[in-house]
């Protein structure tokens, strides 16, 4: 049977969570590999195509966490799904369709060992490296006297190398990744000035929405010789958004933003002492937790794209469904 069989419900309060979908066991016609990601398991077809599934899985400082987030794939793939269809004319991206509301199928690219960040804010983990008295990021330039969620004169591109499963990204500059030869110095250039405009798109976007675009990660590779949007783009997971509404008086009064992005389930696990760190535990995910994120996630979705999030269906049927949509669309393009 090519479906997990414990998939249980559990109760929280009046309310009852189907147990969310963390792992796949599917064997695809035509298929050649399967690489099982942090949040996602990737199945590769005939070697040239690539189907993403979105799981419920949920990591945060690179450790996936013990339970998974009802809808959270759902989320994700559809408001990565969107975003693709919207910058594609400024840069190819890999996605040839999405089948399923927890699955894109696209191409399959060679990554570059990088990921392009994109800072419009000084936040997150970049103020807290200000904090430590840091002023150089990335090879960078920050300059002395800046305020947390202050807005940089222009955005700044911060890379960090691809990390390993297990390993944790590391920052690194943009003289550092052309000397080591991880990306030739015109390809990078090119890198940046795609990247810059992604941003640019997707601020442009946010604000439709009454949102700030605060940062992002973008992921690039090559196919038949040409620069391709790899992954997703513009989520909540890759990507934090600040309320437009009221930044401008909570920054002056030095008040924390109200925030969309997955940086709330990082402050919880640092609240109780969990930041990734050897020896540390992660803190128990009760089902009211679980039921908080899930609807922190679905919130998200319709704040950023503007539309009402349609649940699909969860149980067996759920397995059997994304396999049958999947199956479908490797017989139209194979």
């Amino acid at each position: 049977m090519p479906y997990p069989d414990d998939i249980p419900s559990y109760g929280c309060g009046n309310f009852l969570i189907m147990k969310a979908i963390t792992r796949t066991e599917f064997n695809f016609s035509k298929q050649t590999a399967k690489y099982v990601g942090k949040v996602r398991d990737v199945y590769t077809i005939a070697d040239d195509i690539l189907v993403m599934i979105a799981t419920d899985r949920i990591s945060a400082f690179d450790v996936v966490l013990p339970e998974g987030i009802p809808y959270k794939g759902q989320v994700l793939n559809q408001i990565a799904s969107m975003f693709l269809d919207s910058t594609s004319d400024i840069v190819p991206n890999w996605k040839i369709a999405s089948p399923d509301p927890m699955v894109t199928v696209g191409y399959k690219c060679k990554g570059y060992p990088i990921e392009m960040i994109v800072r419009g804010y000084l936040t997150g983990s970049s103020w807290r490296a200000y904090q430590r008295g840091e002023r150089t990021i990335c090879g960078v330039q920050i300059p002395d006297g800046m305020k947390e969620h202050q807005k940089f004169e222009k955005p700044i591109i911060t890379p960090t190398t691809k990390a390993e499963i297990g390993d944790h990204d590391a920052d690194i500059s943009k003289e550092e990744i052309i000397a080591k030869g991880l990306v030739p110095a015109d390809e990078y250039e090119k890198l940046e000035q795609i990247a810059l405009a992604l941003f640019e798109r997707g601020t442009e976007m946010a604000a439709k929405q009454g949102l700030i675009l605060v940062d992002t990660k973008y992921e690039f590779g090559t196919r038949n010789g040409e620069i391709y949007l790899m992954d997703e783009i513009h989520t909540p997971d890759s990507s934090r958004y600040f309320y437009a509404e009221g930044y401008q008086e909570k920054f002056d009064k030095g008040e924390q933003q109200r925030q969309l992005s997955k940086e709330f389930v990082r402050e919880w696990l640092m609240d109780n002492g969990f930041s990734g760190q050897p020896g540390q535990n992660v803190p128990e995910m009760t089902p009211e937790k679980v039921e908080e994120i899930s609807g922190r996630y679905i919130e998200l979705f319709e704040n950023i794209t503007g539309k009402k999030f349609e649940k699909s269906e969860y149980g067996p049927q759920s397995y059997e469904r994304i396999e049958t949509n999947i199956e479908n669309m490797i017989a139209r393009i194979i």
